[in-house]
């Protein structure tokens, strides 16, 4: 009986914020890594899955394994959240505070670190709207600056970031061992907050 009464005072304990009357955000929780992972196997796949050899296989299970998921949890300054719409959970957003970007160093920044949406929810202004409420945040919270990592082969999602203000700064590449060579290529743009 205790067990169930401890489980169910943390379900009540989930932080949910309302971004919209249609967009929710659900605060991420170590006992959430079988939805996490179910979700972002039907998500990532279905956006990136030709980037690599096993089609994303081995991306999903690192980064949204129970594992990985206490240790990001377990990092200062970071929100990690189950984006809802119209009550359905359709992707993630993770949000690291502080984190800085080379260049920018006397400023105070947030780094966008996630944000997954379902192939669903394009054209429906999800997407735009969470920045917008990210801006708001930041702004709140006197950060001036927003960053985040994107992927050069899928050009929409720069083209995107690039119409809602953030501009280029540089890029990196990443070192995963199954994901093909010509899809490593990631730009960093960042947004100066007024």
């Amino acid at each position: 009986m205790f067990e169930l009464e401890k489980h169910y005072s943390l379900i009540l304990s989930k932080k949910v914020i309302t971004v919209t009357e249609s967009i929710q955000l659900e605060e991420i929780q170590l006992e959430d890594f079988k939805t996490l992972s179910t979700l972002m196997n039907e998500v990532y796949k279905a956006a990136y899955k030709h980037f690599w050899k096993d089609e994303g296989s081995w991306y999903v299970q690192t980064q949204f394994s129970k594992n990985n998921l206490e240790k990001e949890l377990l990092e200062d300054n970071t929100n990690y959240y189950f984006i809802l719409y119209n009550g359905e959970k359709v992707g993630i957003f993770r949000i690291l505070w502080g984190k800085k970007l080379g260049g920018f160093d006397n400023q105070k920044m947030v780094k966008l670190h996630r944000i997954y949406l379902h192939e669903k929810t394009q054209g429906k202004g999800v997407g735009k709207q969470l920045l917008t409420w990210l801006e708001e945040e930041a702004i709140k919270k006197q950060y001036e600056l927003i960053w985040l990592d994107t992927m050069d082969e899928k050009p929409q999602a720069f083209e995107f970031y690039k119409k809602v203000g953030y501009q280029y700064h540089s890029h990196c590449f990443l070192d995963f061992e199954l994901i093909f060579d010509k899809m490593r290529k990631m730009s960093q743009v960042y947004k100066k907050l007024s």
